[in-house]
């Protein structure tokens, strides 16, 4: 089996821990050069430490700031001297209140991190890739949640954030179609990831209890996927919401 990405440039946002970190691994497994990109940088570094083949880079990146998603980006072009074509946002952060109880500042801060900063990255790397004349053949991918479309107590933040990556995912995949550049979401269920680590274990065997799988998914089942529609095999996938969820 030939590698499904070998040759390409995959920049990866949230890359130092859970689905971003997998995702990270599957694509550099696959042949890409990885682009890992955290707000821990720490993280970032760690985790392109553990991929197979060589030439990967590790930066520190705030995805809600555009200038700092711009300045990233012109970093990766001179150190590559073109962008990358495969584009995997993954950061993405919880404050979770019920909505009766939640702050201005915990809303405001999910909806900066996960709608923003996907919007951020989104238009930078789309910009990049046809400024350099590479957009042909470019794949975005954008992490949603299954919360984005079926709501969950106490994630009214989260939940609004992930729905809004769906729009901005089918919004995109409309308007740079024309450039040969595809856009999809992925909306994983509950996945063993650090972010899940903190839900208390009664919540956790309840979302299992409702899971036709009856078990957590991997980061690896969700990077799988995200591989898949960075590459030529998902040629014809565009604007899609694909779920990883055992069937929740």
């Amino acid at each position: 089996m030939s590698n499904i990405v070998a040759g390409k440039i995959a920049f990866v946002t949230g890359a130092g821990s859970g689905i971003g970190k997998a995702t990270c691994r599957i694509l550099a497994r696959e042949g890409a050069k990885v682009i890992a990109t955290d707000k821990n940088l720490k993280a970032a570094e760690q985790t392109t430490s553990f991929l197979e083949g060589s030439g990967h880079l590790a930066l520190e990146l705030d995805v809600s700031e555009l200038g700092n998603v711009e300045s990233t980006f012109k970093k990766c072009q001179q150190h590559f001297s073109k962008p990358p074509t495969i584009i995997v946002n993954s950061a993405g952060i919880t404050r979770d209140n019920f909505l009766l109880k939640i702050s201005e500042e915990d809303f405001d801060e999910v909806l900066k991190v996960n709608l923003k900063g996907t919007f951020c990255t989104v238009r930078t790397a789309a910009n990049a890739m046809i400024e350099a004349g590479v957009s042909e053949g470019g794949s975005i991918i954008n992490l949603s949640s299954i919360i984005g479309k079926i709501g969950n107590i106490g994630q009214c933040n989260y939940s609004a954030s992930k729905a809004g990556v769906v729009a901005l995912t089918r919004t995109a995949a409309m308007e740079f179609g024309k450039f040969g550049i595809r856009v999809n979401a992925v909306l994983p269920a509950t996945i063993e990831t650090p972010m899940i680590a903190c839900v208390p274990d009664k919540v956790k065997e309840m979302f299992i209890g409702m899971i036709p799988l009856k078990r957590m998914g991997k980061p690896e089942e969700v990077a799988e996927v995200i591989a898949f529609l960075a590459s030529e095999r998902s040629s014809y996938v565009n604007g899609a919401s694909i779920e990883v969820t055992g069937g929740l």
